[in-house]
């Protein structure tokens, strides 16, 4: 806290009179009417009031946004701006937005338009006006990536707010942030670049348009008392729930209001959570449809499409209907019935323009899966809720026929507020099963789709096939790599070719992470991940280098990466080692035990080890599993599969009887199609063998390596487990180690990296 304050004083001196201020004028739990009267900003208000509107929030909704909003831009501002200017154009951004908002609210009214001449008298309090100009102001000093996305979300967030809100404070929040726009485009701009939107990034802003349509009404619905011109679009979403008094009274009015009683029956089941769940599928719907946009998934853009033209045509629908009405005008038609068409029509014109940006198509037999999967949810569902409520029709009012649940099936896939008006309502349900039958086949129906979707979305088919394998081995033995590099042509692994062929990534796909494994192989490194990167973005993938060096992570810095050290590699150079002094006193030790037990090293590899070998191996590897009560991690720690890869060597510890006592694998490690060097991968021990089996097969390793010439041994990196050296470490580097510190009691990440600590590494 003290931090904060040091560096945001003006922000946070700010807030803590603002709510000093509320809690002594009791404004917290909300404003009262006679101090919005008298500090509130409106078109009856003094004109100083603009001013003092600023120290008071309507709510607590409204302290506690506003304090969020301003933690968040305020130390930005003042780190850019400095205190003084922060100041004034928040000040500004206010008063300017203040009286831009109630200009419009004064012309609405001229122009007869029923929403803005309701706030014509309303009064508004809230700092979030000139909060939401400061940052928009501020978004001319960022980079161009958080520039568009800044400016995007905080302007859907305040036009959706004014649209399906739309009291007076929404307003003055909208006109807050078009002088904030005007303010940083008159004086803050500085001759920044205009680099051009990238796939990804337009992705994310279609994306969060298609979001921010879908949230509106939701807005709407949730809000006690909408008002925005849009406010009747929650309809859409939800029917509002009749009370028990205003049913009664109905049912109770005899033959003339059987139909609306049977009706207001259906409605007031719409407080229930089946039908809750139901009138928030479209903005559901929509939101799944906004994540398969952001991975540029064309079955996203299509299905988005469809939805937004049908919307559309509802409103239209509606706006035709309202045009019957004598009573509404010509004002009021175009304005508050024909306005909400803009949004859908706007954001099928935006999806129209990038179509080329959702480019990524879904193997045909996942489609086909998919609507397999799909259409038979709607078939088990129909004829469960045809028969099954055929069955039970005594628990229906009135009883219906097998025509009638026929007829009514339909309704079942449909939210309420698609069903007064559009589709006659037959019968209510009364019974257990009855209603079970009634309310929830559309909800485990649509809950079935939305998560296809979205695991349409998320998932990746993988198309790596054993020619592009080879040609990544040939690749690693040519080039060489890290001491890592070996674990590239494990399966499971896919791969990326640079268009000359000469560079290669292996990776797998997991959810939408497209997780690499040790350092690109090729003479190009650097810009096979700049190449890597670009193709991730356009499968929607997030790009993710796992147990890379130096010269890779440096790579990526200029691509705005972060970096987290994951594991600590321990390597041994065997040019000058030699067992000689203390340090080295529990090695030799291994070796003298080994001897005097008669224990020896013998090199094999496993495919052509004799049967009684490999069936020790096996039984010694499934003993160690089954202590650990955890399964075997793999991706960069090899099993028994890895054991028989091209160039993997074994080294066992065996005595006299050919009992074999523990057992480590070698990888290779190539440059300029040798072997240089080999790296540590398999371990494993026979529980009640000898118990320095480790580190006499590590230490004999060295020395016969040694003797054949190769340079280095890798022990491989410890995972979750780092040399301390004194550095602080970053928030996500803390989550590491303490996810390390976790699991030590089952893997021993720890014991693991002090035990290699003891080969000097």
């Amino acid at each position: 806290m003290g931090r904060l304050f040091r560096t945001a004083p003006l922000t946070c001196t700010f807030l803590i009179v603002f709510w000093t201020v509320g809690a002594l004028t009791g404004a917290i739990g909300g404003a009262s009417d006679e101090l919005l009267g008298l500090v509130g900003f409106g078109s009856d208000a003094p004109l100083w009031t603009v001013l003092s509107s600023a120290l008071w929030s309507m709510d607590l909704l409204g302290y506690v946004a506003t304090t969020v909003l301003l933690l968040a831009f305020g130390p930005l501002a003042e780190r850019s701006f400095g205190a003084l200017r922060t100041a004034a154009i928040f000040l500004t951004s206010h008063v300017l937005g203040s009286f831009f908002g109630l200009g419009v609210v004064l012309l609405g009214r001229d122009v007869h338009w029923s929403w803005l001449e309701s706030l014509v008298g309303e009064v508004a309090a809230g700092p979030s006006i000139g909060g939401v100009g400061l940052a928009l102001a501020l978004t001319f000093r960022l980079p161009p990536l958080w520039r568009r996305r800044v400016r995007l979300l905080m302007i859907l967030s305040v036009l959706v707010l004014t649209l399906y809100s739309g009291w007076l404070e929404d307003v003055l929040r909208l006109s807050g942030g078009v002088a904030g726009l005007l303010i940083g485009a008159l004086f803050l701009k500085r001759g920044a670049e205009h680099t051009q939107r990238s796939l990804q990034e337009t992705r994310v802003l279609v994306a969060l348009l298609l979001a921010a349509s879908a949230l509106g009404p939701v807005v709407a619905m949730m809000s006690p008392f909408p008002n925005g011109p849009l406010w009747w679009f929650a309809d859409v979403v939800a029917v509002v729930q009749p009370s028990q008094d205003d049913v009664d009274a109905v049912c109770g009015g005899g033959a003339d209001t059987v139909e609306l009683c049977r009706t207001m029956m259906i409605q007031l089941s719409y407080g229930r959570f089946p039908a809750f769940v139901m009138s928030l599928l479209p903005a559901l719907l929509l939101l799944v449809l906004a994540e398969g946009l952001r991975r540029g998934r064309r079955f996203a853009w299509w299905s988005a499409l469809v939805c937004n033209v049908a919307y559309s045509a509802f409103i239209g629908w509606y706006v035709v209907d309202a045009a019957r009405i004598p009573d509404i005008g010509a004002v009021e038609v175009v304005f508050s019935y024909s306005v909400p068409m803009l949004a859908p029509l706007a954001i099928t014109v935006v999806l129209l323009l990038t179509r080329k940006h959702f480019a990524v198509r879904l193997p045909r037999h996942a489609v086909r899966k998919f609507w397999r999967f799909t259409l038979g949810s709607v078939a088990l569902l129909s004829a469960l809720y045809v028969f099954g409520g055929y069955l039970v029709r005594g628990q229906f009012s009135p009883e219906p026929g097998f025509a009638e649940l026929l007829a009514d099936l339909p309704t079942r896939f449909l939210p309420p507020g698609y069903l007064p008006g559009l589709v006659p309502l037959q019968f209510s349900s009364e019974g257990f099963v009855g209603t079970l039958l009634f309310e929830y086949t559309g909800v485990v129906f649509w809950l079935i789709v939305l998560a296809g979707l979205l695991m349409a979305s998320w998932r990746a088919w993988p198309t790596s096939c054993e020619k592009e394998a080879a040609h990544a081995r040939d690749l690693m033995r040519r080039y060489g790599g890290s001491s890592l590099s070996y674990m590239t042509t494990w399966r499971g692994n896919q791969y990326w070719f640079t268009p000359d062929g000469e560079n290669a990534i292996a990776y797998r796909v997991v959810a939408t992470i497209a997780l690499t494994v040790g350092d690109p192989i090729g003479p190009s490194r650097v810009e096979a991940v700049r190449g890597f990167a670009e193709f991730c973005a356009r499968n929607g993938w997030t790009p993710c280098l796992y147990s890379v060096g130096t010269e890779t992570r440096e790579a990526v810095e200029g691509l705005g990466w972060s970096a987290v050290q994951v594991a600590e590699d321990t390597v041994i150079e065997l040019d000058t080692l030699a067992f000689t002094g203390k340090k080295w006193q529990d090695v030799r030790t291994a070796l003298n035990k080994a001897a005097k037990a008669g224990i020896t090293a013998e090199w094999c590899t496993y495919a052509d080890a004799p049967y009684a070998i490999t069936d020790q191996i096996r039984s010694i590897s499934a003993e160690w599993v089954a202590e650990k009560g955890l399964p075997e991690m793999g991706f960069t720690l090899g099993g028994l599969e890895e054991l028989t890869g091209d160039g993997v060597r074994c080294l066992l510890a065996v005595d006299g009887d050919r009992t074999v006592h523990g057992i480590t694998s070698w990888l290779p490690v190539y440059a300029d199609g040798e072997v240089i060097g080999y790296t540590l991968d398999f371990m494993r021990r026979r529980a009640n063998g000898f118990r320095g089996s480790m580190e006499f097969l590590i230490a004999s390793a060295a020395q016969q390596l040694q003797t054949e010439g190769a340079r280095f041994l890798s022990l491989s990196g410890a995972p979750l487990a780092r040399l301390d050296r004194g550095e602080r470490p970053r928030a996500l580097q803390r989550v590491l180690d303490l996810t390390g510190q976790v699991l030590e009691p089952v893997y021993g990440f720890r014991s693991l990296f002090a035990f290699k600590a003891k080969f000097q590494p």
